[in-house]
């Protein structure tokens, strides 16, 4: 059953809060769920796996409805990081995605970011980034790297 805007918005208390609002909505496939998550303010944007970068509220809404067309998506994310300051967050998270395939659900993963800010109506989306995913989950790598390109 698809929320208002006024419920969905009750429970953006925090960014945590909205990032499980925005996995449920790819969850259930919910359109309205989903754009309700999302700032209305024009340099919105989002890249889906091999996707383009869609600037706006409308072009992302429309690759969410084209995205739904074709059903939910079966995704959660884990190792999240964040950083967090008092009016902006950016989580940096592993998705696992569930896909239907000819001998049971097959499991792909995407490494994604989602920004959040606070506005007068709690927490926002404000960004969403994923690259292609991979057969194999990510390994998180602890010291860093020395070569960063």
């Amino acid at each position: 059953m698809p929320r208002s805007k006024a419920e969905t918005a009750a429970l953006m208390a925090s960014p945590d809060d909205l990032e499980a609002q925005f996995y449920e909505a790819m969850r259930e496939g919910d359109v309205e769920h989903m754009m309700a998550l999302w700032a209305d303010d024009d340099e919105v944007y989002c890249v889906h796996p091999g996707g383009p970068r869609v600037v706006g509220p409308h072009a992302v809404r429309a690759t969410f409805e084209a995205i739904f067309a074709n059903g939910a998506v079966a995704v959660h994310a884990e190792q999240v990081r964040r950083v967090h300051t008092a009016g902006a967050a950016v989580h940096g998270v592993v998705e696992r995605v569930e896909v239907p395939g000819d001998e049971g659900p097959q499991v792909a993963w995407v490494l994604a970011t989602n920004v959040y800010v606070r506005t007068a109506q709690g927490w926002r989306i404000v960004a969403h980034h994923a690259s292609p995913g991979s057969p194999r989950a990510p390994l998180e790598v602890a010291e860093s790297p020395s070569v960063l390109h």
